[in-house]
């Protein structure tokens, strides 16, 4: 009896210090974030944003480097992402705003009640762990914005800036979607314009931001690259924008067994990787517009 008091003893002891760990830290990284956003707000009064799309330890440090602002932290890109794990959660927020991805599966947006309770139960958890916002998004079958269930789904994160994704971009009636999105109380969209890239569909986009009235923040993704970046923000007038910024990893291994794990990966072990050197480039393109745009 007295060993097993005194283990569970010391494991009462370390789940206490890790709690406290983590508080701790979630305590320092406020502090940090709020001096950034302090001095971006008075030497960038009107800086555009740029977040990243990624989700691994090495993403997070890269999107870092290169300069983002924040990033929406996913798991399987390959699969238009889906939601991450608490611990690499946990891991992202002591280190750059994150806001969490709430995507139970890959495929169309609308959902099973018991899909929903999951969604719920992941957004209670990523709130706990520090998540700046969420991202997600609930269709009905006739491609409307699912109001009870995104109301369902936004109750535990009250308080926080979240995002609708682009489930936007597959709904029925555009102008429609972004005023139920707004009555949601969400404060981004997240869009490529209902088309492949937000390139294709800054018209759209561009009409979106002029109907939104500064009621909600626009952001332009889906193929943003250092190429376009300038020009997509010209002609879609959007006020932040989302790239994943990747490129290809080759594999860490010296042998090669052959065997892919999944349809989306290469039998050598390369993978696609966010780039510290592609951030830095869409955010210098984005610094290169607003200088521009300042000036004229």
């Amino acid at each position: 009896m007295r060993r097993r008091a005194g283990c569970a003893s010391f494991l009462f002891y370390h789940s206490l210090h890790d709690e406290a760990e983590l508080i701790f830290g979630l305590l320092k990284r406020k502090y940090d974030l709020c001096m950034r956003y302090v001095l971006l707000n008075y030497f960038h009064m009107s800086r555009i944003l740029l977040e990243i799309c990624t989700g691994d330890p090495a993403g997070v440090a890269a999107a870092i480097e290169g300069g983002a602002d924040r990033i929406e932290l996913c798991s399987a890109l390959a699969e238009g992402g889906l939601t991450p794990s608490v611990a690499m959660i946990r891991f992202a927020v002591l280190r750059i705003p994150t806001n969490v991805l709430i995507r139970p599966r890959p495929g169309d947006f609308v959902y099973t009640p018991e899909e929903l309770g999951v969604m719920k139960r992941d957004i209670e958890e990523a709130v706990r762990a520090g998540a700046s916002g969420i991202v997600t998004g609930v269709l009905t079958p006739e491609g409307e914005v699912d109001k009870e269930a995104c109301r369902r789904l936004l109750r535990p994160a009250q308080g926080l800036c979240n995002t609708f994704h682009r489930a936007f971009d597959v709904a029925a009636d555009p102008f429609q979607a972004l005023e139920d999105i707004i009555g949601l109380g969400f404060s981004r969209l997240l869009t490529s314009g209902q088309r492949g890239s937000a390139m294709e569909g800054a018209a759209l986009i561009a009409e979106l931001h002029r109907r939104a009235a500064g009621r909600i923040q626009i952001i332009a993704g889906a193929g943003v690259n250092p190429a376009n970046a300038s020009e997509l923000l010209g002609a879609s007038e959007a006020d932040e924008l989302h790239a994943s910024a990747r490129s290809r990893r080759e594999s860490a291994m010296s042998y090669a067994g052959g065997a892919a794990m999944g349809a989306a990966d290469a039998a050598d072990g390369s993978r696609m990787a966010t780039d510290a050197t592609i951030v830095a480039a869409i955010r210098r393109s984005i610094d290169s517009f607003m200088n521009t745009t300042c000036h004229e």
